[in-house]
């Protein structure tokens, strides 16, 4: 599948393949290309398509490069949560002053953006602006990912902060945590991706100063975030250890109440030891009362360890 755009009164908008000829293209979306679609790309515009096995296994400091009169780039770009909070690569070319981007699934950042520059005019000059207001978007989506965090660990921290976590709500407050440090560590790699691409396009020297200005921005932007994400983490570990020390009360009461049980059955066990030897003159035999005595004399070496416990407040 793919979508061709052009440029229409400053308006970005959607044309038929047969229409390039009239038409000229600025950008063309590539979703999970088969081999038909990738051999009309290569006979229309002689270009050929990165393979997906390609986007995958190329190296970190590969991603970025200049060959033929072409500029190449890897990103990666966020999903949203609903989707597992996944990162799609998606492989931008850069030829014959068009922009390709191939990926295998359609991204929330591109259909913002294919709204946004569909209403609003002079969003888009050309294919550069494309390219760079794609990765504005990623920003932005980034920063509504952070939102939804923010929003999330907030009400795990009233559950954690609020009330007496049983070891049921410990586990469900410890996945939400999982979650969105899972989530949060994605967004802070996702901006790391999108500032080493901006940078490598402000270094290409293809952008207008306009175009400079925006991507300047961007860097702002994403340096304001880097902030919000360290704030994250450092929540997410407070949140993390008050929870973990929730549970050690929990599993300390436990041990408590053996340890008050060991203590308070050991007296009793103590007389009835004592009662159960082989006298030749046993109590019992020579008084009517030995036996009453002595069940009296083990419920008060019971009593008096568990009114001491109670008076220390161990019970409670």
């Amino acid at each position: 599948m793919f979508n061709i755009y052009t440029l229409d009164k400053g308006r970005l908008v959607r044309i038929q393949p047969e229409e390039i000829a009239v038409r000229k293209p600025i950008w063309v979306d590539v979703i999970a290309p088969g081999e038909d679609e990738r051999e009309w790309v290569d006979k229309a515009f002689s270009i050929i398509l990165p393979q997906p096995e390609h986007l995958r296994d190329i190296e970190a400091s590969a991603r970025f490069y200049e060959e033929d009169d072409e500029l190449h780039l890897r990103s990666d770009f966020l999903l949203g949560k609903e989707s597992g909070s996944r990162s799609v690569i998606v492989a931008f070319v850069l030829a014959n002053n068009v922009l390709f981007s191939v990926h295998d699934e359609d991204l929330p950042v591109f259909q913002r953006f294919r709204m946004r520059s569909h209403v609003q005019p002079d969003l888009v000059t050309d294919c550069h602006d494309v390219l760079i207001d794609l990765y504005g978007s990623d920003v932005e989506f980034s920063a509504d990912a952070l939102e939804e965090t923010y929003a999330d660990l907030g009400g795990t921290s009233g559950t954690v902060l609020n009330n007496t976590l049983s070891d049921k709500d410990a586990a469900m407050v410890l996945a939400s945590i999982a979650h969105a440090e899972h989530l949060n560590g994605r967004i802070r790699r996702n901006l790391m991706d999108t500032r080493r691409a901006v940078s490598f396009l402000m270094r290409s020297k293809l952008l207008t100063t306009d175009q400079m200005e925006e991507a300047r921005q961007i860097m702002q932007d994403i340096d304001s975030l880097d902030g919000h994400t360290a704030f994250l983490f450092d929540k997410i570990n407070f949140l993390m250890n008050t929870t973990v020390g929730f549970i050690n009360i929990n599993q300390n009461k436990i041990v408590r109440l053996f340890s008050v049980a060991a203590v308070a059955l050991l007296p009793p066990t103590l007389v009835a030891s004592v009662y159960g030897m082989n006298f030749r003159h046993m109590p019992e035999l020579e008084w009517a009362n030995g036996y009453p005595f002595a069940l009296s004399l083990m419920a008060l070496s019971v009593a008096v360890p568990l009114w001491v416990f109670w008076r220390k407040g161990w019970l409670k």
